[in-house]
């Protein structure tokens, strides 16, 4: 029985390798039911389970591994991995704790245990973690990237960014291109071609940096990125040409290219020298035209420019490794805010939560309550030009941090960013409190609130919603004194 059992063991290790995962799982699964004590079938059941998003089912399994007997390193760092994901910080470190008496030499534990005080907010205890990794391992890329986001956060651009260098998520693309990868050499005469980054907001946030090297004397100038944002970034000055990820040639004849998000890095950037003339991106006149018209009951509405109107996200892309922290779960949260005399709403969210307000107006009536002032217009927004052209005709966007902070900073139409408090992105810099900061990649049209714990969404929302309401406040108050 164990002999079949060790059989099964193999060939789930095998399709694992290869990405099965739920024919991996099963075959893991029915080890263990022939060998309930068959640790390694345990434990590799609930590293699937865990890459599957179960995350319960893979406790489950780790501590059926556990009740063996077993105290293998691996076990313990997995284990490790999936309660700090879980932000069960004093687990994690018990179980990371554990994993160090069998193992102080792994760059992987480390970089983990440097992860998880950096989410604690034990910045020396990080530092000093991240470090050790990569005197393990200098080229370990997870222990980088998360050095580099402790620099970023704290302002320390110079070590930040090139820490940063390590990322790799480009690496598709840059296996496609034939020309070199710019490290700094002069560019005067030169043809760059700009590769895309991961998220559409590191796409919108790092743009800014093309009038720069068109002053430096770059001749042509090429950005490849996401088919979403291709109409948007056409109004970028000194781009020369706009590809798609989906149709951009394998060949270029560029001289040189390079990562959107290295070039602060080369180009130098610290903190008191981010390139911030605001706005660097354009709505499309017509298409911002026909929004005009369509958010507005009449032409004089628009000519008068009332009501007051305000966009909201309050949900990002699930797969983001943080968006369970800096999400907003349920609309029903924002009441306070939807709740603000003299302001109309209107949801750009996307995706699965886009209907949500509908539905909650439908209860409301349901119960007998006005339904809230907010249009959803979601299932209309085709791209990211689209959304340009209607937050160009708002007065304020609220939003959790997602590619829309960026393009309402990008666009200089005033933003509030509502952040977590656990592992707050690094480009909004160090938490410091909960009263609204700007941001120096937007000044003067952003701000930043803050939980004060982790998971406060409705302190945030409430303190957000007496802003607003004073804000209208102060307009009333101007438009009367200059009547």
């Amino acid at each position: 029985m164990h002999t079949q059992a060790e059989a099964l063991f193999f060939e789930g290790n095998r399709l694992l390798a290869s990405q099965d995962l739920a024919a991996a799982a099963d075959c893991f699964r029915k080890a263990c039911a022939l060998n309930p004590a068959f640790a390694e079938g345990w434990a590799n059941l609930a590293l699937v389970q865990d890459r599957c998003g179960d995350a319960a089912a893979a406790e489950q399994a780790y501590r059926r591994a556990l009740s063996t007997g077993c105290d293998a390193f691996e076990l313990h760092l997995n284990f490790g991995a999936l309660l700090a994901a879980q932000l069960r910080f004093e687990e994690a470190e018990m179980s990371y704790g554990k994993a160090m008496r069998i193992s102080s030499g792994s760059a992987a534990l480390w970089s983990n245990l440097g992860a998880l005080y950096l989410g604690m907010q034990e910045e020396e205890d990080a530092l000093a973690c991240l470090e050790r990794a990569l005197q393990l391992q200098g080229d370990h890329a997870s222990a980088q990237v998360n050095l580099a986001y402790l620099h970023l956060r704290n302002g320390d651009f110079a070590e930040g960014w090139r820490a940063l260098e390590a990322r790799n998520w480009y690496g598709p693309l840059a296996a496609r291109i034939t020309c070199p990868r710019w490290r700094g050499e002069p560019l005067q005469g030169k043809s760059l071609l700009l590769a895309d980054e991961v998220g559409h907001g590191d796409m919108i946030q790092f743009v800014r940096y093309v009038p720069q090297l068109k002053a430096m004397g770059v001749r042509h100038v090429t950005l490849i990125c996401h088919p979403s944002l291709v109409e948007l970034m056409r109004s970028v000055a000194g781009l020369d040409a706009v590809w798609s990820t989906n149709v951009a040639p394998a060949n270029t004849e560029a001289d040189y290219w390079s990562p959107l998000m290295s070039l602060p890095h080369y180009l130098q950037t610290r903190a008191d020298n981010i390139p911030a003339d605001i706005p660097y991106l354009q709505a499309d006149a017509a298409r911002a035209e026909a929004w005009k018209m369509q958010l507005y009951h009449s032409a004089e509405e628009a000519s008068a420019g009332v009501p007051w109107r305000v966009g909201l996200v309050w949900r990002g892309n699930p797969e983001f490794e943080n968006d369970a922290q800096r999400s907003i779960a349920d609309v029903e949260l924002l009441a306070p805010l939807l709740a603000t005399e003299g302001v109309s709403f209107y949801s750009l969210q996307k995706g699965a939560a886009q209907d949500a307000p509908i539905l909650l107006n439908a209860k409301r009536t349901q119960q007998g309550l006005p339904p809230y002032p907010i249009t959803t217009l979601g299932a209309q927004l085709q791209d990211f030009a689209d959304a340009a052209a209607i937050i160009q005709q708002l007065n304020l966007v609220i939003t959790v941090d997602t590619a829309v902070a960026h393009l309402a900073g990008a666009l200089g139409v005033a933003c509030w960013v509502l952040l977590p408090d656990y592992m707050a992105d690094w480009r909004w810099g160090r938490n410091q409190g909960t009263s609204a900061v700007d941001s120096p990649w937007y000044p003067h049209t952003m701000r930043l609130w803050r939980q004060s714990r982790g998971g406060n969404w409705p302190e945030v929302i409430d303190t957000v919603a007496q802003s607003l309401q004073g804000l209208k406040g102060l307009q009333k108050n101007q438009n009367e004194t200059k009547t």
